[in-house]
């Protein structure tokens, strides 16, 4: 018993927080550095002038399908990452959800997990660091889940035995 609220109570927020920190350096950051001043550079300049915030969202994809349809017909490694890539980094949050909360459903799954897709997706905008993708939205809400629904399955499997949230 102990062991469970050990675990419930501190493990999984730690490893949640990391998952969350590697989370952002590879989706914001592209496995690169961290710069606060240079953030903090980019959303002043995008502050000041909204155009290049709008110019930045007019240039991103927002036809839904559209890149994983092209993906999916000209089949090439940058493709293929892009596509497993997207679901697979958010697998991780639909079994992180499911661990930390006991009454999570499919629905605040997929809520959560596009509102946190939507805000990187909207944090790239906002810093200039990538273009807005409504495809990765796509993606991301579908890894949630995936994830979300193979934890279930494994609990079931398991004797359907509930987690404990301490």
């Amino acid at each position: 018993m102990k062991l469970t609220k050990l675990i419930n109570g501190i493990m999984v927020p730690i490893l949640f927080a990391g998952y969350m920190y590697v989370l952002i350096k590879v989706i914001l950051f592209k496995f690169g550095t961290m710069d606060v001043n240079f953030l903090r550079g980019q959303m002043q300049r995008n502050l000041r002038n909204p155009e290049n915030m709008i110019e930045r969202l007019q240039s991103g994809n927002l036809s839904p399908m559209k890149e994983i349809s092209r993906n999916m017909y000209h089949l090439s490694g940058h493709g293929l990452i892009n596509l497993v890539g997207n679901i697979a980094l958010f697998i991780p949050f639909g079994i992180f959800l499911l661990l930390m909360s006991t009454r999570m459903t499919f629905i605040r799954v997929f809520l959560l997990s596009l509102g946190l897709s939507l805000s990187l997706e909207c944090a790239q905008v906002l810093f200039e660091i990538g273009t807005f993708d409504v495809d990765d939205l796509i993606l991301n809400v579908s890894g949630g889940l995936i994830g979300f629904v193979i934890f279930k399955v494994c609990l079931k499997c398991k004797g359907g035995r509930k987690i404990k949230n301490r």
